[in-house]
């Protein structure tokens, strides 16, 4: 083993890390991290790994990861493509999407819950629709579409467009 290097299972472990402060904004983790919240938080939280509010936590955010354990007061959505379970300490006001839920005795929730897969059904639209959405005549769709720049789908004999790849294709253009 070299001088200074972690052992291969060291470096593929998350990192963990606990916030007992009281914070507004965006936290976001592109690598996957074992986060705890035990404060206050209000904004945005983004992870990748395992979430887990505590118990004494209060936290009004919209909620995106992988795997998120809430044991104490959540107001927002939470959206998890793993799974989300409230321990028997959670108090949550908003809509949950997971493809798993587990909630304990004791937990109060309420909300909707939806059972999906973490990626959402495709919204179609066809060439007027598109044109409409994106304030554009329908000639400039098809140009779009012939030339390959648009991402779109051949049904028959018409055009038909997913909206989440019409947006992520306009959010590339923005970049150019």
């Amino acid at each position: 083993m070299a001088l200074g290097r972690k052992p291969a299972e060291e470096e593929a472990q998350p990192r963990r890390l606990e916030v007992d402060a009281s914070m507004t904004g965006t936290l976001s983790f592109k690598d996957p991290v074992n986060l705890q919240i035990n404060g206050r938080f209000e904004g945005t939280l983004e992870t990748k790994g395992n979430l887990t509010i505590g118990k004494k936590a209060q936290v009004k955010a919209t909620i995106n990861g992988e795997n998120i354990s809430i044991g104490g007061t959540v107001e927002g959505p939470v959206t998890a493509s793993g799974r989300i379970e409230l321990t028997q300490t959670a108090r949550v006001i908003g809509k949950l999407i997971t493809p798993k839920l587990v909630i304990e005795e004791g937990a109060i929730f309420h909300g909707t819950c939806e059972m999906a897969t973490g990626k959402a059904e495709p919204q179609w639209m066809n060439v007027e629709e598109l044109a409409r959405y994106l304030e554009v005549d329908a000639e400039t769709i098809l140009t779009w579409v012939q030339s390959g720049r648009l991402p779109a789908h051949r049904d028959g004999a018409q055009w038909r467009f997913d909206r989440s790849r019409v947006e992520e294709w306009l959010a590339q253009e923005k970049i150019r």
